[in-house]
């Protein structure tokens, strides 16, 4: 019974993995989309989220049975719970996603923003990518994050360049939904911290809620 279990933990940390590395490439892909007016990349962010919502969905399951024959206690059961967590958080750093792909196809052939707004936008996916993959390490591991490399943009120094820059524009349709674009992929960071206090829990057995800056 044991081993059966110890296996079907195997086997959702491996799934949480595969998420990752697929909201990863759909972060990649929306920001490839983004800077290109790239039809073909904004079709493979849409595919890769729908990818990401039935893993979703099958990691749900999994968890369940695991929790309803197995009756896993102590570390066990914090494993299998931050599991479908990390699980749920994926699922939705992939929906935010395909809201910036929805804008990408929204505004074809044209670019989502004038260029220098595009620059930041496409900033803002980069690093959104970046902390995603570094959340797939953590993931993969079971350790405490990584610290981001060193000269990494902050993302809240890139929200206040998208707005002062739409702060001199009228608030347009075109204006909002810039925002709604950097506020997206803003969000996807918040995720990842998430993440990354999750993994954090599954060390410490400290709950995100209790945990300083210096211990997530």
């Amino acid at each position: 019974m044991r081993t059966q279990f110890t296996r079907e933990l195997i086997a959702l940390t491996n799934d949480l993995t595969l998420m990752c590395r697929l909201a990863h490439d759909a972060a990649e892909r929306v920001t490839a989309a983004l800077g290109d007016a790239d039809l073909a990349a904004t079709y493979e962010a849409f595919a890769l989220d729908e990818q990401l919502q039935k893993m979703y969905a099958a990691c749900e399951a999994r968890t369940v049975v695991l929790l309803a024959l197995q009756a896993p206690v102590a570390r066990d059961l914090r494993h299998v719970v931050t599991a479908i967590q990390i699980a749920g958080e994926l699922s939705r750093i992939g929906s935010l996603i395909s809201r910036v792909a929805d804008q990408v196809y929204k505004y074809h052939p044209e670019s989502v923003a004038p260029q220098p707004l595009m620059d930041i936008l496409t900033a803002m996916g980069r690093l959104a990518a970046h902390h995603t993959a570094l959340a797939g390490e953590s993931v993969a591991t079971g350790r405490q994050p990584v610290t981001p490399e060193a000269g990494t943009p902050a993302m809240e120094q890139l929200h206040q360049r998208l707005h002062s820059a739409l702060a001199d524009r009228t608030a347009t349709e075109a204006a909002i939904d810039i925002a709604l674009v950097g506020n997206n992929l803003e969000r996807c960071i918040d995720h990842t911290t998430r993440i990354d206090r999750l993994i954090c829990f599954l060390d410490t057995g400290i709950p995100p809620t209790a945990q300083t800056s210096e211990a997530s």
